[in-house]
């Protein structure tokens, strides 16, 4: 009977989605009609409001992206923002004199911490033209924190608070599960230090993996409490100690320890904003959102003759032409075509991704060599450009990356899953077959691999390890010996990269950018077109509809357990050869 009630509520559930989505597609066509037809004006005396809270800060959003708050996603997935449009309405509200200031909102920002660094420094460069930025939130993660300091003014709800105790990096182990379920899994390796399989055959994290996640969350925290020590004005050891013992435990805390201005509800907050613009208590505050002030600024050099391509490379490696990943065929292609293109003449790729396929990495790996022979390539690495993200990058003629991108993780495993006790010893089931080679069944998940099958297995995982090495060390100007010295699939962060010769340059997308400008004599002269083209809002909508209903439904059955569910999953893209990061790092 729960069974059957559970199907006839997930039937129930569907019904109901189908009659939302016609009124709800219906409703945003009338609402983009109505956005048409008054156009976007930005009135006199405004604040730029960034609104982050809860956001999941991504490369890019579509140009025209429908900012429609609660309501941009009705089934609860989280809505996101993109940074090259965030960065581009922050810098016509910089010189837009009708903008008076900025009003943040960042408390539950869904970010890593080179992302957060990005926006950041754009932040910094806006209060230079003397406008004011003044932030609130009822409760700061770390990395909303992070950003919000860069304000002139941080208030924080009397009942709220931030958590600002230093970062944690969480690995969930299935081996347990894998004993319980019959399934043995087979794990072929290079590198002491790739531990993308631990999971899979651990319990908790081998020395040499809590080694290196140590040295990097380290230099990571360490680069943000520097940050925030300069722009709270607070000395270093006292901003470090506070983070590591936690001194901020109640909201007042939070102001005693000057992480904060003051303790105050949203509605004095707006009291303040009201002040800085010279408003009357009753006025409503003239405010604009990141969405409508990017999409009427005035892209500049529309008319050079130096253009440069930035390509954005976002998501796991993987062969064929899958979207919302960097599949190889369609990456290539952007590739080659921007190679090809007369009209271009430097070509960014701006790398985020913890990896994947190795066929697939190196597949991109060869257009990236090749349209290195013809025009300049500068990569710019994100939050992580790791492992099949550094193979990819390789070939670059310069690397950028932040000080807190992680990267590097050069290395390189294979998995296979044994289920023969599963399916015989659990279910009962039985295989046979009849073969007409010794290995005709290469790999069979019903039985246990045979000693030339590890053989082959290794043998491959061990040249495609010197392959890679081969790839970095031509990319670098290093030798194998040197390569290696960095490599066994350790992971580093960029300023860690930069020591060792794998980054050459410490900065964001705009810093690659300007030495893209520079290699082929346009500096200040140029226009940047961003690749992929993006679908249409319409295309997105449907699209997100489609994928909001079936997360939703499983986050109501599975509740807390979702997480964990989507960490199994997960475990089909680990099968094969791959050059992945040694976990899935999550920093919090």
């Amino acid at each position: 009977m729960k069974f059957l009630g559970n199907v006839l509520a997930v039937l129930v559930g569907l019904i109901i989605f189908s009659i939302l989505s016609f009124f709800i597609l219906f409703g945003f066509i009338g609402l983009l009609a109505v956005s048409g037809e008054k156009g976007v004006q930005v009135e006199e005396n405004s604040i730029l409001h960034l609104n982050l809270n809860g956001r999941n800060l991504v490369e890019r959003t579509s140009d025209h992206e429908l900012d429609l708050g609660p309501f941009a996603s009705p089934f609860g997935r989280d809505a996101s923002a993109g940074l090259v449009n965030l960065k581009k309405a922050i810098r016509e509200a910089k010189t837009n004199e009708k903008i008076k200031g900025i009003y943040l909102n960042s408390g539950l920002v869904l970010s890593g911490q080179a992302n957060l660094l990005e926006l950041r420094n754009e932040l910094e460069e806006f209060k230079t033209s003397g406008k004011f930025i003044v932030a609130y939130d009822e409760a700061f993660s770390e990395g909303g924190y992070y950003l919000a300091s860069v304000a002139d003014e941080l208030y924080i709800n009397p009942m709220g608070g931030i958590d600002f105790n230093g970062l944690s990096s969480q690995v969930i182990f299935l081996k347990g599960l894998f004993d319980k379920v019959g399934i043995k899994p087979e794990v072929f390796r290079v590198g002491e230090f790739k531990s993308a399989v631990e999971p899979f055959i651990l319990d908790k994290m081998s020395d040499e993996n809590r080694l290196q996640t140590q040295y990097f969350l380290d230099d990571i925290n360490s680069e943000m409490l520097r940050a925030v020590a300069e722009s709270r004005d607070i000395p270093l050891d006292s901003i470090t100690l506070i983070n590591k013992q936690m001194l901020v435990r109640k909201p007042i805390d939070a102001v005693q320890f000057r992480l904060a201005n003051a303790l105050a509800y949203e509605d004095e907050v707006h009291h303040i904003l009201r002040e800085k613009l010279g408003l009357e208590e009753e006025d409503v505050i003239p405010s604009i959102n990141a969405t409508d002030l990017a999409s009427i600024a005035i892209s500049s050099n529309l008319t050079s003759k130096n253009r440069i391509a930035v390509i954005i490379a976002e998501g796991e490696i993987m062969d064929g032409n899958a979207e919302g990943v960097i599949s190889s065929e369609k990456f290539a292609k952007e590739i080659r075509n921007a190679r090809k293109n007369e009209s271009i003449d430097a070509i960014v790729l701006r790398v985020n991704s913890p990896g994947g396929s190795i066929l697939a990495s190196d597949v991109i790996w060869r257009e990236m060599s090749e349209a290195k022979k013809t025009k300049p390539v500068i990569v710019s690495m994100g939050e992580v450009a790791a492992s099949g993200g550094y193979y990819i990058s390789a070939p670059a003629d310069t690397i950028v990356a932040q000080p807190n991108t992680i990267t590097g993780s050069i290395g390189i495993f294979g998995l296979w899953f044994n289920i023969q006790e599963l399916i015989n010893d659990k279910l009962g089931i039985t295989t046979d077959e009849v073969s007409t080679g010794d290995v005709s069944d290469f790999m069979n998940p019903t039985r246990e691999l045979t000693e030339v099958e590890r053989s082959i297995i290794q043998n491959s995982i061990e040249e495609g390890y010197e392959t890679f090495i081969k790839r970095v060390a031509e990319g670098r100007g290093m030798s194998p010996e040197e390569v290696k010295k960095v490599a066994s699939g350790r992971v580093w962060t960029g300023n860690q990269a930069k020591e060792r010769g794998l980054v050459d340059v410490l900065g964001g997308l705009d810093t690659a950018i300007e030495i893209a400008a520079g290699k082929i004599g346009a500096d200040g002269d140029y226009h940047v077109a961003y690749y992929p083209e993006q679908k249409t809002w319409f295309e997105v909508l449907l699209s997100d509809l489609s994928n909001d209903v079936n997360v939703s439904l499983l986050k109501s059955q599975l509740g807390e357990h979702f997480d964990f569910f989507n960490q199994v999953q997960k475990v089909k893209n680990y099968q094969g050869i791959q050059v992945r990061m040694p976990q899935e790092i999550k920093i919090k």
